[in-house]
């Protein structure tokens, strides 16, 4: 099972449906939405190519390059310093320590699935209060509901690159797609609500655009691709020979844009189809204002929300499936052990640091479960997202672009994208990714 490779629908769909994640349900749309419409899509457009893209196939190309794990990759690869570079490649841990809060919101998907099987709460007040229980008293559901979000991300990925990973997401992420053109058939039978949604996506206001702008686009540009914690190469070790990784790349762009917009044209059908606030963002956006609007639907609302809720689970799996990869890729690969034990490994971490996410949030423990005045929940997203990932993206860009020898790169890229285009490239990578990823830290770190 350590040979498996993907074959290369499987890689494409299987990065696709690490990058489509529960942000593309609520932090695409109201990005898009509040900063400009067509304009910041225009502006995430041109980041994602000028800055994501390029760090993309930078960790791709250490992990096709290196044809192992990430520490062992990067140990293969450095010229010197060996062991060093091969320490950098720990900044996996990020991964799992993202996986372990990640799956305890799947769960509360789950929960909800559940809950829209019977009649939905139409009132914006009494919809806040049940999911605000779910959180800080209903202890009961929320472990139950990570447990089982638990133990199906782990069985996925105990099953091996072919017949685990891929496979979920060959079945995962085309199922997502006929989710959301059903949801959006609907959307499009709701008139007025549609169009206005569509004008809140597309149409320009280019005034919006500011530096504060420039940075979240850059920020979801580069972070929607999970970049910086071992998922790239990791998968990328598993490549067939001979894939257009140029193409592969563009593809896994293009289904990440395609769903985030499909995503915010449903939901924002329904915002404005009934009056709902356009502002409203985070998980309060999908468990509380979209509840409410389902709720309005009858019958018709609880099959959408379970459709809707449903599809948020398939992308929120198949994220935390990639999560979960690189270390189980390392430990099997440098001690030699069996997939299902360095699982067994992983998961009793993982899952004693979600049970303590829960607790963070539980009114009778939460204060024992705090960080520096956060939940625990909070203080490791904090940490995950503004300290790690980008760091741990800065430092893998900085080895491909200094360490690695040029030529070994072009004999890589050379024949997918030509010479001129792989310098363009190569000097993106050299001179404008590190100054790019620094920026995004200092924004988020200063606490925008």
């Amino acid at each position: 099972m350590i040979n498996e490779k993907f074959s290369k629908i499987g890689f494409v769909l299987a990065m696709a449906g690490s990058a489509v994640g529960l942000g593309n349900a609520w932090k695409f749309p109201t990005m898009v939405g509040n900063n400009g419409g067509s304009a910041f899509i225009i502006l995430y457009l041109l980041l994602t190519f000028a800055i994501a893209f390029v760090a993309f196939l930078a960790e791709l190309s250490i992990g096709k390059l290196g044809e192992s794990d990430i520490v062992s990759s990067l140990y293969k690869l450095a010229p010197k310093n060996k062991k060093a570079w091969s320490l950098s490649g720990f900044f996996m841990i990020g991964a799992i320590l993202i996986a372990s809060f990640y799956m305890v919101v799947i769960g509360w998907i789950l929960k909800y699935i559940y809950l829209s099987f019977s009649p939905l709460l139409s009132d914006t007040k009494a919809a806040g209060e049940q999911f605000n229980t779910l959180l800080s008293n209903d202890l009961n559901s929320a472990v139950l509901c990570f447990s089982l979000v638990f133990l199906m991300v782990f069985f996925a990925v105990s099953k091996g690159v072919k017949s685990g990973i891929e496979k979920l997401n060959i079945w995962m992420m085309p199922s997502l797609f006929v989710l959301l053109v059903c949801m959006l058939f609907y959307a499009l039978s709701m008139g007025d609500g549609f169009v206005k949604a569509a004008k809140f996506l597309f149409v320009p206001n280019f005034s919006a655009i500011t530096p504060d702008v420039v940075l979240q686009a850059l920020g979801l540009a580069f972070f929607s691709l999970s970049m910086g914690v071992g998922v790239i190469p990791t998968y990328a070790a598993n490549l067939p020979e001979r894939t257009n990784l140029i193409k592969s790349t563009l593809s896994i762009i293009f289904i990440n844009i395609l769903i985030g917009i499909m995503m915010g044209l449903v939901v924002f059908t329904f915002i404005f189809a009934y009056g709902a606030d356009s502002t409203a963002s985070g998980p309060g956006l999908i468990f509380i204002s979209l509840v409410t609007l389902f709720a309005k639907l009858g019958v018709v609302g609880n099959v959408m929300a379970v459709a809707f809720f449903i599809s948020l689970l398939f992308a929120g799996i198949t994220s935390a499936v990639s999560m979960i990869e690189p270390f189980a890729y390392y430990l099997v690969r440098k001690f030699e052990i069996s997939r299902k034990m360095a699982l067994l490994y992983i998961g009793a971490f993982v899952y004693i640091l979600g049970i303590f996410c829960i607790l963070s949030y539980y009114s009778d423990t939460s204060s024992a479960f705090s960080v520096c005045g956060k939940p625990f929940f909070d203080a490791l997203d904090f940490l995950t997202s503004n300290i790690m990932m980008p760091i741990g993206a800065i430092v893998f860009s900085f080895f491909v672009g200094y360490k690695l020898k040029k030529e070994s790169l072009y004999l890589l890229f050379g024949e997918f994208m030509g010479r001129a285009f792989f310098e363009i490239w190569y000097f993106f990578l050299r001179y404008v990714v590190p100054v790019a990823i620094c920026a995004i830290m200092i924004y988020q770190m200063a606490g925008k």
